[in-house]
């Protein structure tokens, strides 16, 4: 840890320093050096000492001595250092936001600074310290910028070394070190100054902060999604009680009990939906103020903070941008606006009455519907065909009612320009037929969508067959019977008898066993007709038997 080497007559030793003193955010005491929590909210030292002495030890795979506590300002969860609050950073933005104080006289502005022994000096200081033997060689600079005017010039210097001040940046230990460091402790590790290397931990530090800055931008876009549904919520659940209330009139004192349970029913599916989008937004406002403490910091430390303040803070701010970054959260609101009022469902009866009118919030959900069919992904040329689409709401449940937006398209993966149009019919149970008549063979794409989006299953490739092509032959048990014993006739299984008989006999070579086609010799009479062997030899002899 890096701490910190008061001056003499600095406002550590002599009540000096900042012309406005930091206030503390959890106890509003003035505090002169305030640390840095990991969730980059400052404390001062009595708060951090309470809030270690309520701490729990570190979870399993944390330092064995680490603690965790629970910041006071934002209740994120946060481990100490081994060492205690003493070692943790020093906040240099909070430190820089307001005006340095003279380091001698603790009473005026500095206006400049004295470049040989560091301190901060007001007009009258200045002047003195121009005059003294002791220091009237040493170089004033004026203090222009408020970069100069703040903490971010004072010289930070070793706690291993006190005398040395912290000019140098170990890349193989990730932290700035002094001249004596290197030939000690930091021996052959590669080192820069830390003036040249800070750059590049700016600039990871940059890409970081535009990362956030974009997730700050999204959520409260969704933010402003869920006050727009929320808003969308009421007005519906609005119109759907007057819908009520119309209907409800023409029944007297029945109708005006169902009314009640209806608007009760309603309130309470209001209820229900506002509660979740409060929820939600609740933990995205949580993670937005997060996400813009995270962001204003970094903002400051990259503009108002020196090279070593920078490189000092970037480990912890790097940390804790990228775990917000690394939070999940929903881009849509958690619930929608689907309240619907029928007035033809039946509701039982109310005071001896029949009434009807019923709140919907049943909504169909396309990835729970599904597809029925014997041949799904098959057809043939010219036929009719067709399969079911059964729709299911987000519990599973068949809808029990049509209305659906169904579409559906089958277009030839080969022929773009082919494609087959299909009829829907809604059966208004929640179930929609779909029927189609292809021209051409080969292989579709079938896309089925519901409100959108693709059911289960969509798309899937269909294959058109041919026409079915049937047999032109007899089934039958061998040529000599169908045939009625004509030497000449043949068939399609190559069979033949002795005695000058060309076709196929009982018991003799080439029966097949059994009956089946003299076209092309397949034993399934029910089977699609494959024409003659291939054999173009044997098929030149061949002849098919019709009787």
């Amino acid at each position: 840890m890096i701490l910190e080497r008061p001056l003499a007559g600095c406002p550590a030793e002599r009540g000096g320093g900042m012309s406005s003193a930091w206030r503390c955010p959890a106890c509003a005491e003035p505090c002169a050096a305030p640390r840095l929590l990991p969730c980059l909210h400052s404390l001062c030292a009595p708060c951090l000492r309470r809030l270690g002495a309520l701490g729990e030890p570190a979870r399993a795979g944390t330092a064995a001595a680490a603690i965790t506590v629970l910041c006071p300002l934002c209740d994120a969860e946060v481990s100490l250092p081994p060492g205690g609050v003493g070692q943790l950073p020093p906040d240099y933005v909070e430190l820089g936001r307001g005006r340095l104080g003279c380091d001698l006289c603790a009473e005026g502005a500095a206006v400049g600074r004295c470049q040989t022994c560091g301190a901060a000096l007001c007009p009258f200081c200045r002047q003195a310290h121009r005059r003294q033997k002791k220091t009237a060689s040493h170089a004033v600079t004026e203090l222009e910028s408020s970069k100069d005017c703040s903490q971010a010039g004072r010289p930070l210097f070793c706690p291993s070394h006190p005398s040395e001040e912290l000019r140098l940046f170990c890349e193989q230990c990730d932290q700035p070190v002094c001249r004596d460091c290197v030939v000690d402790r930091h021996r052959q590790h590669p080192y820069d100054l830390a003036s040249n290397v800070v750059h590049r931990h700016g600039d990871s530090l940059r890409m970081l902060l535009e990362s956030t800055q974009q997730r700050v931008s999204t959520l409260e876009g969704v933010l402003s999604q869920i006050d727009g549904m929320g808003s969308a919520v009421r007005v519906r659940a609005e119109a759907v009680a007057t819908e009520i209330c119309l209907f409800a009139s023409g029944y007297v004192k029945a109708i005006e009990e169902h009314r009640d349970r209806l608007l009760k029913q309603l309130e309470d599916l209001k209820v229900q939906k506002e509660n979740l989008l409060q929820l939600q937004k609740a933990q995205l406002q949580q993670l937005l103020l997060d996400m813009r403490t995270g962001v204003e910091f970094t903002e400051r430390l990259l503009t108002s903070g020196s090279d070593l303040e920078i490189l000092i803070t970037k480990g912890v701010v790097a940390s804790r941008l990228a775990k917000l970054n690394s939070v999940a959260y929903s881009t849509r609101p958690s619930v929608d606006d689907n309240i619907q009022f029928s007035p033809q469902e039946r509701a039982g009866q109310c005071c001896g009455y029949e009434v009807y009118g019923a709140i919907l919030n049943k909504v169909v959900d396309p990835a729970k519907c599904t597809l029925h069919g014997e041949d799904l992904c098959i057809a043939r040329q010219n036929e009719l065909t067709g399969f079911t689409l059964l729709c299911n709401d987000t519990t599973g449940e068949q809808m029990g009612r049509g209305g659906e937006s169904v579409r559906v398209t089958i277009t030839h993966k080969d022929k773009k320009d082919c494609a087959v149009k299909p009829t829907v019919c809604d059966n208004g149970d929640g179930t929609y037929h779909v029927s189609y008549s292809p021209e051409e063979p080969g292989l579709y794409a079938v896309c089925v969508c519901v409100k959108g989006q693709h059911v289960q299953g969509s798309p899937f490739t269909l294959t058109v067959k041919n026409k079915f092509r049937k047999h032109p032959g007899v089934f039958h048990c061998c040529t000599f019977c169908s045939s009625g014993g004509q030497k000449a006739a043949r068939c399609a299984c190559g069979g033949t008898m002795p005695g000058g008989y060309q076709g196929c006999g009982h018991g003799h070579k080439g029966h097949p066993g059994c009956p089946h086609w003299s076209c092309c010799g397949q034993v399934t009479k029910s089977s699609e007709c494959l024409g003659p062997p291939n054999d173009s030899s044997q098929r030149s002899l061949l002849r098919t038997v019709a009787l």
